[in-house]
């Protein structure tokens, strides 16, 4: 039994060969991509051979030339020359190898991982009210006892399937009538960018009508005045303006969550992907906290994690800022406490180096640098302003790209790294409940492919230091480091997630259960209270003008996970999403001259892209969606940078629209 390998949920499954086909069983109600997780493995499409400069090559001559071209550029442009970008995909295992090998092996601060593209935002408002971030501090099947759930910006019904069956009734924040926005009592569709303001304005009735839960604020939250003076220029009728949600959609969505027994807020990454989204989310954690949901059994704020590991990828290292067990990497104490279990001195450890998008707009450049190690991410297709970051990656002395499959990252790559895939491998993985589960191997690798681990400890190795690199070694060594953080690993083992059927976090000791839901009787502040956090709504850092007319909005689709790098290779994913689209009401449409099925160009200020054109009256007037699990639809997301998080404002951005012959031939269309 393993898990799948794709979102946060992390079914479970059986995995088999049998005549030379990969046969998956399970009893959850896999979603398309969980039943078809099995063909990569078999169909040819993945990477079975290392290769240096486009040619195969020994493992051993690939690694030693790594590692050969590593000190030449430390020894000519200090540590920070090689930088290490890792994935919310990778186990808890590599997440934490890596973590140490950027930081003792390399002696770098350049290390971020994708994450800070998925939940970074979430995480950030999280600490600031509770102290901690456990994406959902409570079990996913409390949310089935609920009476009703806000979800603002996730569109379950598609990144996560079986997860609907789990909710109760739905009020859905998104601009576009989603499959999961049509299960919804009711929709709430705001211009892109203003889920801030929707979200003051929701605030400002439960506390302008007296619904406040005032025995809860008073007892288990701080700030609350604050807060309620700073939302009180925030009438409805103003809110409508900003927003185009009808003030009485408003007023019927604070009776439901205020009318119900049991209630839930979650966000999702619609909310959450702007370079305000930390404010935005901080706004909806202050509505749960003045309807007093959080900390309490069957009620509570929860944010709906994206990738396979988005939530362990970022608590064991590889984030710019962080060590092993969520710790800061600028507290003494913490740096003592990991530097003592590397055998390594405090001082020796880097500080905090940059952030994603930084980190890679960075490379290349003066100061900046000149090699990049890959593990388990495809900027080039999931970065913002893509285009730029391409650039940059072509301007490196050197890249190396640890992947399955030749991604469009990959093929830029001087060196690629054939890696074992999920079935192949053992590893753990803490989904979005914060319950760490274990991935067993179930399937032979390919003879010329290793794992991330025995990639990493092979170069540490060439670089002088001894890393472990069998999982269960790594895992114990996680332990060992992540010991009294706040995310607390270190009375997990092995054999307890496999007769547990999984282990929650916090758990610091063997002798010890697991927290599953860690708020019940404090928050995890100084003082033990849940705070509120004065914020504000500002416009996006883009809007719509005379040159660029209209607002676009990136996602995801039923058939595609992330960049796509997986699913596009895999045979009835592609039948059922073979393409990139942009998707326009039928208003604009005929504004622009659009047909559905025409051949369009989207056009930003980063760049342009062509796909086809689907008009549907599921997205406002104005406003075009395209997924973004294709090379394209990140050339023309804004790079701008939420001040706290450091996420890009992927969900919002100004673009033009034209009919392809008409861009062709220089006509404006409309």
């Amino acid at each position: 039994m393993t898990h799948c390998p794709y979102c946060a949920l992390q079914c479970a499954m059986g995995v088999a060969l049998r005549d030379g086909h990969v046969e998956i069983t399970s009893d959850q109600g896999l979603c398309q991509k969980g039943w078809t997780a099995g063909e990569l493995l078999t169909n040819g499409s993945r990477l079975t051979t290392p290769l240096l400069y486009g040619r195969a090559a020994p493992w051993s001559a690939v690694l030693d030339h790594v590692a050969d071209r590593v000190r030449e550029l430390r020894a000519e442009h200090g540590p920070d020359a090689v930088a290490v970008f890792g994935g919310g995909g990778l186990t808890n295992e590599k997440a934490y190898l890596l973590g140490k090998f950027a930081r003792v092996a390399l002696g770098t601060s350049q290390i971020d991982y994708n994450g800070r593209f998925c939940m970074s935002s979430a995480a950030a408002a999280s600490i600031r009210a509770f102290g901690m971030d456990r994406g959902m501090p409570f079990p996913t099947s409390d949310l089935a006892g609920a009476d009703v759930a806000l979800l603002a910006g996730a569109n379950v019904a598609e990144t996560m399937p079986p997860f609907v069956r789990r909710l109760p009734r739905l009020i859905v924040v998104d601009p576009r009538r989603t499959p999961t926005a049509r299960l919804a009592e009711l929709h709430l569709q705001p211009t892109p960018g203003t889920d801030l303001a929707l979200a003051l304005g929701l605030l400002h009735l439960v506390v302008a009508e007296g619904l406040a839960d005032s025995a809860y604020i008073e007892q288990r939250t701080s700030g609350f005045e604050a807060v309620a003076t700073s939302v009180s220029s925030w009438w409805p009728e103003r809110v409508e303006r900003i927003t185009g949600v009808p003030v009485s959609r408003m007023r019927e969505a604070v009776q439901l969550l205020k009318n119900a027994d049991k209630a839930y807020i979650l966000t999702g990454r619609g909310a959450e992907q702007h370079a305000k989204g930390s404010d935005t989310v901080s706004a909806f954690i202050n509505l749960a906290l003045a309807l007093g949901l959080p900390g309490r059994t069957g009620s509570g704020y929860g944010c709906v994690t994206g990738q396979g590991n988005g939530q362990g990828g970022r608590e064991h290292g590889q984030k710019a800022d962080q060590l092993p067990g969520y710790r800061r990497i600028d507290d003494p104490a913490a740096r003592a406490h990991v530097a003592a279990v590397w055998g390594v001195e405090p001082d020796e450890l880097p500080g905090p180096g940059r952030s994603a998008y930084e980190l890679l707009e960075s490379l290349g450049t003066a100061g900046g640098p000149r090699a990049l190690l890959v593990f388990g991410s495809n900027p080039v297709v999931s970065a913002p302003a893509s285009s730029r970051i391409a650039e940059r990656l072509r301007s490196l002395d050197l890249l190396v790209v640890a992947d399955v499959v030749r991604s469009e990252t990959a093929a830029l790559a001087d060196v690629v790294l054939p890696v074992t895939q999920w079935a192949e491998e053992t590893g753990t993985m803490t989904n979005l409940e914060g319950r760490v589960i274990l991935r067993r191997q179930a399937l032979s690798r390919p003879a010329q492919v290793r794992s991330d681990l025995e990639v990493i400890a092979g170069l540490a190795r060439r670089l002088g230091h001894d890393f472990p690199s069998e999982p269960g070694a790594v895992f114990d060594e996680l332990r060992r480091a992540s010991a009294g953080g706040v995310a607390d690993y270190a009375g997990i083992t092995y054999e307890r997630i496999e007769a547990e059927g999984g282990v929650f976090w916090p758990c610091p000791g063997e002798d010890l259960a697991g927290t599953p839901r860690p708020m019940l009787d404090r928050f995890a502040t100084p003082d033990g209270r849940a705070r509120f956090v004065p914020v504000e709504h500002r416009p996006a850092v883009e809007e719509p003008d005379e040159e660029y007319p209209i607002y676009l909005t990136t996602g995801r689709l039923l058939a595609h996970y992330q960049s796509g790098a997986q699913t596009r290779r895999i045979g009835p994913l592609v039948d059922a999403a073979p393409e990139p689209f942009v998707e326009l009401h039928p208003d604009l449409a005929e504004q622009l001259g659009i047909a559905n099925g025409d051949l369009v160009r989207a056009s930003s200020r980063r760049g342009a892209v062509e796909c086809v054109a689907r008009v549907t009256d599921a997205i406002r007037r104005d406003t075009v969606f395209m997924p973004f699990h294709w090379e394209g639809a990140n050339r023309l997301t804004n790079p701008a940078l939420d001040p706290v998080s450091r996420m890009p404002e992927f969900k919002v951005c100004a673009v033009r629209l034209e009919r392809r012959d008409d861009a062709a031939s220089g006509v404006e269309a409309g």
